[in-house]
């Protein structure tokens, strides 16, 4: 389903985003919520189909105007339902919205000219360099990075990481010829993606420590949740959307 969606691109990949979003902010909530905060899970819904209705509608990028919509109706809803939903409620609702709603650059990034061979390129330079952290952590690890947050993190790791999301864009430049004109900035662009990826993941990882959890839930067994598997992707296609708009096809 997620490959014919790609594929097609247009309204089923949308859909496809749409219904990640809402699962990563149904857990997105229930996170916060374990923080003494009390975020509204309907309005981070509605901010949800704003941002994925903006992506639709919105034909230059990322749908800017629609962040100022949704602060709106944070700020509105804190005044109308005072004291129940408090100033801290409606800025973690905000916060976690904003935070999921980067999904929509998996719509974005089909957008561009050759945008499926960009989002499976953002798709395999992330996964990769999670695997390849995971492995080489574990092969050659000694030296921890963020000893409190993620103790299994390993300087040698992320390393391995960033080397693995680099082989991935020189695959890439190997595979599609019109790509290898561009190989030094898709080297670079690889590299990046390592480093964005292993800041998204070690975002994730703060969530879950401060609210205590293991996986940000149990949705798909033995993997976690939604937010357990697009973590470093959160990060990693903003990213590569907007380098290729710059530095690629400008």
């Amino acid at each position: 389903m997620i490959v014919l969606a790609v594929w097609h691109a247009g309204v089923p990949l949308l859909l496809l985003t749409g219904l990640i979003i809402f699962l990563g902010l149904s857990e997105m909530t229930e996170m916060l919520s374990r923080l003494g905060i009390k975020p509204s899970l309907w309005l981070a819904m509605a901010g949800g189909l704003i941002l994925v209705s903006g992506a639709y509608l919105y034909h230059d990028g990322y749908p800017g105007p629609t962040i100022t919509v949704i602060l709106f109706m944070q700020l509105i809803a804190t005044v109308v339902c005072y004291p129940c939903y408090s100033l801290l409620d409606s800025a973690g609702t905000l916060m976690g919205t904003l935070y999921v709603g980067l999904m929509c650059y998996f719509y974005l990034l089909r957008t561009l000219p050759d945008g499926w061979i960009w989002l499976i390129f953002m798709f395999a330079g992330t996964w990769t360099c999670d695997t390849a952290a995971y492995f080489v952590g574990r092969a050659f690890g000694r030296r921890r990075i963020a000893p409190v947050l993620s103790p299994k993190k390993t300087l040698e790791g992320a390393m391995g990481g960033l080397l693995g999301s680099t082989f991935i864009a020189y695959l890439f430049a190997i595979i599609y010829p019109f790509l290898s004109m561009h190989m030094p900035k898709l080297l670079l662009l690889g590299l990046l993606l390592g480093a964005a990826a292993e800041v998204g993941d070690l975002l994730e990882s703060a969530f879950k420590r401060q609210a205590g959890l293991k996986d940000s839930s149990s949705l798909i067994p033995g993997h976690g949740g939604i937010l357990d598997r697009f973590d470093s992707a959160l990060f990693t296609a903003p990213l590569v959307y907007y380098y290729v708009r710059l530095f690629i096809i400008s």
